[in-house]
């Protein structure tokens, strides 16, 4: 979708450019060439579904329909296991970010405020006027630049 929006964007900017620049004329076809694939594309994958459909009955391709069934129960499978791996190294990121001192580096436990060897403030600093969170320490809202709190 963002491509989308960004090809028009530069579509419609390339009408205000030189058309007798050979860079514009390179764009204006790159653009043409990207859209008739993307036409194509879809035109293969709606004859696909279609002949799918039509051998969906036919004993002929049986075996081959079952191994696509076998081929779509192990994509599930491996995207809830990738799900779960990237779900699990964000947890571990999270918890990485909260126990180590950004100040001396100590590692404390799980909940604390402070660090228990310098006594630097632990965990994120709230913006009170937009609500981002920040690493500690930081001075300025990373999304609106208020200034934090200490």
């Amino acid at each position: 979708m963002a491509n989308d929006m960004f090809g028009g964007l530069f579509k419609g900017l390339s009408s205000f450019m030189p058309q007798d620049d050979p860079n514009t004329k390179l764009f204006t076809l790159g653009n043409e060439l990207s859209d008739l694939q993307q036409q194509e594309t879809k035109l293969y994958a709606d004859i696909g579904k279609k002949a799918f459909e039509s051998i969906l009955d036919n004993p002929a391709y049986s075996d081959i329909l079952e191994e696509l069934q076998s081929v779509q129960r192990r994509l599930k499978q491996i995207q809830s296991q990738l799900k779960a791996a990237q779900d699990e190294k964000d947890a571990l990121e999270k918890k990485a970010e909260a126990l180590i001192c950004p100040e001396c580096g100590m590692e404390n436990p799980e909940g604390v405020k402070f660090c228990k060897e310098c006594g630097c403030k632990m965990g994120a600093v709230v913006c009170n006027k937009c609500g981002t969170s920040n690493p500690p320490q930081t001075k300025f809202c990373s999304e609106c630049g208020n200034k934090l709190m200490p």
